[in-house]
């Protein structure tokens, strides 16, 4: 896609280099399998070790710890080039990320940080998130699963619904209500009372993981505990790293779309000319284009507020509500310029549009990220 605004003259060297080799590996190594993964249902696991070889995971965090001390723009345009892969690919270095080393990170203590993040980082250990719940989704706070202290640690009971990666994960960072408020654990695939089970039948993200945890009478180390969390605050800011990410990943399903939809319309021939010709059609690619120039604007400069150390969770919710919508927008926009071929996954645009719907909703629906912002604003509360 063309740089019309020059924005690549305001990255770095490296930020310009993880790009491109990105592009270079997803185009390679990851576009010409998914269409099958897509229709299969099913993950690429031979693709985690070479995630884990190009530093993809923890990449934000200091090499002590395994990872690649990064930039966040360098993250987000990760997550770009994923996504325009495909989302299940995005979805999965962002999990183990985001929402899995960030928090033993930012909430563990220093013999877990030890223990877990270098064979995380080396795509050794496999992480999930487990917040939302059959009947807790936007509203969190109202999570059923609960932490009770016993003698030899923790006892686990209740589900999580909806978790990427729970069928394959090593660990599951679990959030539960205890005496004291909610609080974070790390829970092993092995212990006594833990279950994972896969959902099957989804139209969207088919080429990701998706599952329900069970917790019975699971106990859990004091040690697994996360020492440095505090109350729900904590789970949402593991949120914020997630919203992120996929503000950028989702432009770059939108890059795809329209890359996909002008070669198409500018090959595509009716009434003896090509398609982008004509009037209308224009209008779209150029609406298109513009939405996806405005979203890496705003992307780029919540990223280098968060390397500044000047982000929040507003601008997190900013970001992913506008490049979500804008994103699925896209998409659909592109599927109806090709026609009957818009939904051959012969092209990529059927399965981007299908994903992006789950994206939408994922990680704060629209609404949500709309009342956050409003509170921002006004001040007032409307989430009750």
């Amino acid at each position: 896609m063309e740089d019309l605004l020059l924005l690549d003259q305001q990255l770095s060297t490296e930020e310009r280099m993880i790009r491109d080799t990105l592009h270079k590996f997803v185009q390679t190594d990851v576009v010409p399998g998914m269409a099958q993964a897509y229709e299969q249902a099913t993950f690429p696991m031979q693709i985690i070790p070479k995630l884990a070889s190009l530093g993809l995971f923890g990449m934000t965090l200091p090499t002590e710890y395994g990872g690649a001390a990064a930039s966040y723009v360098a993250y987000g345009l990760a997550c770009q080039e994923l996504e325009r892969g495909d989302s299940g690919m995005r979805s999965f270095v962002s999990v183990q990320s985001s929402l899995c080393m960030y928090p033993i990170f930012a909430f563990g203590s220093e013999e877990q940080r030890r223990k877990w993040l270098p064979d995380m980082a080396q795509g050794k250990i496999i992480g999930c998130f487990g917040l939302t719940e059959s009947n807790s989704g936007s509203d969190p706070a109202s999570m059923q699963t609960n932490a009770k202290k016993v003698a030899n640690g923790w006892e686990l009971n209740g589900s999580k619904m909806w978790i990427t990666n729970a069928t394959i994960a090593d660990i599951a960072i679990v959030w539960a209500t205890t005496s004291d408020g909610i609080q974070g654990f790390i829970v092993e695939k092995g212990f006594a009372g833990f279950k994972a089970v896969e959902i099957k039948h989804k139209m969207s993200l088919r080429a990701s993981i998706t599952g329900e945890i069970i917790l019975q009478n699971c106990i859990v180390p004091e040690s697994n505990r996360l020492p440095n969390t505090k109350g729900l605050p904590s789970a949402l800011d593991c949120l914020t790293q997630a919203r992120y990410g996929i503000a950028w990943g989702t432009i770059g399903a939108a890059m795809a779309c329209f890359d996909a939809a002008l070669d198409y319309c500018k090959t595509r021939e009716q009434f003896d000319k090509p398609l982008a010709s004509f009037q209308l059609v224009q209008k779209d690619l150029v609406d298109m284009f513009n939405e996806i120039l405005k979203a890496q604007c705003l992307n780029l400069q919540i990223g280098r507020l968060k390397d500044a150390k000047q982000g929040n969770f507003v601008m997190a919710s900013l970001a992913k509500m506008n490049a979500s919508a804008q994103a699925l927008k896209i998409a659909r926009q592109a599927r109806n310029l090709l026609g009957a071929n818009g939904i051959s996954l012969e092209y990529p645009i059927i399965r981007h549009m299908q994903n992006l719907e789950a994206v939408f909703t994922y990680e704060g629906t629209d609404n949500i990220h709309h009342l956050i912002v409003g509170k921002h604003l006004t001040g007032l509360n409307a989430f009750v």
